[in-house]
């Protein structure tokens, strides 16, 4: 093996995990949240830390008799993201 595709060969192997840490503080400063699996890879939003409303619990509950949790509006309004990769196979018994 020559030096030319070594040298190409160690940088590459260098890069991905530069990349994936870049990504990894990319999402945590964004307040997003990554899952990923075989069949799918799902980008959420997370209650923001600072958030004036829910102080970083994203929600609070409302009072009355019959009390209910209410989603603040730092993350329960984000869009999120989900991209299928590989069907999910079919069960073979009922559920039930």
């Amino acid at each position: 093996m020559t030096a030319r595709p070594l040298r190409g060969a160690l940088l590459l192997a260098a890069a991905v995990p530069l990349a994936a840490a870049t990504a990894a503080a990319a999402l945590r400063a964004s307040h997003l949240k990554v899952y990923a699996d075989r069949h799918r890879i799902e980008i959420t939003a997370r209650p923001r830390p600072r958030c004036p409303r829910c102080h970083g619990e994203g929600s609070w509950w409302t009072g009355g008799t019959f009390p209910e949790m209410e989603a603040c509006g730092c993350w329960s309004d984000r869009r999120e993201l989900r991209i299928r990769l590989l069907p999910v196979p079919a069960w073979n018994e009922p559920p039930f």
